[in-house]
């Protein structure tokens, strides 16, 4: 089953290395298969190299999308933390 939901990036800098790191830690170590949306382009979350190639800027809404059985839970961690700054 894959769920969906939209977020947007609060970061100063977006997705830089260590946001975008702690996001694919966090997107490695759940059950889905998270992709996350950035207009035309869709990165696998849990590879931090794909995260920042995809240059999410702040303010850009992006699509978090879980495929497995924990679809809605993985996309609701992914998208708290998101809106949490990433610990920054």
């Amino acid at each position: 089953m894959t769920i969906s939901a939209d977020v947007v990036v609060n970061n100063r800098s977006g997705l830089h290395a260590r946001p975008a790191a702690e996001l694919s830690r966090l997107a490695a170590g759940l059950t889905s298969a998270i992709t996350i949306r950035a207009g035309e382009k869709a990165v696998n979350a849990a590879s931090v190299l794909s995260l920042m190639a995809a240059a999410i800027k702040q303010g850009e809404t992006v699509t978090v999308e879980a495929d497995g059985e924990d679809a809605a839970a993985d996309v609701a961690a992914i998208v708290a933390a998101i809106e949490s700054g990433l610990g920054e």
